[in-house]
């Protein structure tokens, strides 16, 4: 069983999500608290994977996040959001945050989230993503972010190439006949690299760069 918390201010939205989830059969959401209780539940429960609301009245959830990945075993953790343009989001990801999603996702696609992000996955809504990339759009960030690309070799440009499309360690490995620890030598490589924390953010410098046409696809990844 997947072990998830909801982090959100509304009553309503913590409980319609727990209720989706736990549908789900492998998802099992162990608590859904609001913001000002967040940390300390989430600290009891010990989660795999959360779901954290991005504007919250009581507790900001950039200030939620900092403190999750403060601890030393932190989760895996989604921001959620109501607006496809939240200004919020690409503090987050830059934050350690693995992904966001709009709080109306479809429920199967809820699910299917959840499962990634618990395989360590990066999840981005691609409706959302939209709003992030094209404010890195133009010729010149383009060109800026593809130097920046130009420290990795050709073998590490393929696995990036596959991380921003959305593959998980395994699906990458499988693609390129490497094992999947080899895989995450490269991403980690990568990362280092380019002095970036998280997957994701590798993710949106290569769709920057243009490596990848297209918006994320949403799904996969592991640090």
């Amino acid at each position: 069983m997947i072990r998830v918390v909801v982090v959100d201010d509304e009553a309503l939205i913590r409980s319609g999500l727990a209720l989706i989830l736990r549908a789900a059969g492998d998802i099992d959401v162990v608590a859904a608290v609001s913001g000002a209780d967040a940390v300390r539940e989430i600290g009891l429960t010990r989660p795999d994977v959360v779901l954290l609301d991005i504007r919250m009245p009581d507790v900001d959830g950039l200030t939620v996040l900092a403190q999750l990945r403060a601890m030393a075993d932190p989760p895996i953790i989604a921001m959620l959001t109501t607006f496809d343009s939240d200004e919020y989001v690409g503090t987050a990801l830059r934050s350690g945050a693995a992904g966001f999603l709009l709080k109306d996702t479809d429920p199967e696609q809820l699910a299917h989230s959840v499962r990634a992000l618990a395989a360590g996955a990066v999840v981005l809504s691609a409706k959302a993503a939209r709003p992030i990339l094209s404010s890195h759009a133009g010729r010149a960030g383009r060109a800026s972010a593809a130097n920046e690309l130009n420290v990795l070799t050709d073998r590490e440009r393929d696995v990036l190439l596959l991380v921003a499309q959305g593959l998980s360690n395994a699906d990458i490995g499988g693609r390129l006949f490497l094992s999947a620890s080899t895989v995450k030598d490269h991403v980690s490589a990568i990362l280092s690299k380019l002095g970036m924390e998280s997957r994701v953010q590798a993710a949106l410098l290569a769709q920057r760069a243009g490596l990848v046409t297209g918006q994320l696809s949403g799904q996969r990844g592991e640090p």
